[in-house]
């Protein structure tokens, strides 16, 4: 009994599979067009503000400590340039990852680490540190300030006011996607990898 089952369901599962083939490239383009603001915001930001961010690169007091600061901002920036233009296109698509990676494990370990998991201060989540869990206060404090001296429901018309925890929550999210996408390539039928490679 259990025989026939087990049967059906790897029908009806190749069924579906064979159903599917034609959107395999789907989950490769939505990671690829979700990266690509992403990285081009930041991107064109560091260049925007090069001399600002070789500096925060190098300085040991109050920045990065990085050496070689210039070198570092400019392999971010380009990075991060090339990477938003090559996942639009779906071109060079997994080797673009690698160099995207080792941007976000930079980010990690200098930036966001000592801030914990969250991106956004929540005391009521999982993973809430000191850091976070001091945030509350301050953040109701901030409510009553603006409540009583500015126009709050003007100023939350748009959304509710946040601490901004900066932690690595959202550069560990960025480095799965780009992990995927070595495994999936730039997508088929959806990226210029899959159209170059018929050739």
């Amino acid at each position: 009994m259990m025989n026939i089952y087990t049967k059906k369901i790897n029908q009806l599962y190749l069924i579906v599979k064979k159903a599917s083939t034609p959107f395999d490239g789907l989950p490769a383009l939505a990671l690829r067009l979700y990266l690509v603001p992403i990285f081009w915001m930041a991107g064109t930001n560091k260049l925007m503000h090069f001399s600002n961010i070789v500096e925060w690169f190098g300085n040991t007091d109050w920045g990065l400590g990085l050496p070689f600061p210039y070198v570092m901002a400019a392999l971010a920036t380009s990075t991060e340039l090339a990477g938003a233009v090559c996942l639009s296109l779906g071109i060079f698509t997994r080797w673009i990852s690698i160099p995207l990676i080792i941007t976000m494990l930079v980010a990690i370990l200098t930036v966001h680490l000592p801030n914990g998991w969250q991106a956004i201060a929540d005391p009521s989540a999982p993973f809430a540190n000191a850091q976070v869990l001091a945030s509350a206060e301050k953040l109701e404090r901030a409510r009553q300030i603006l409540t009583e001296h500015g126009n709050y429901d003007w100023l939350t018309s748009s959304g509710n006011f946040v601490i901004l925890n900066n932690g690595i929550e959202f550069a560990v999210t960025y480095l799965i996607m780009l992990l995927a996408l070595i495994k999936l390539g730039g997508g088929r039928h959806v990226s210029l990898d899959y159209w170059f490679r018929l050739k």
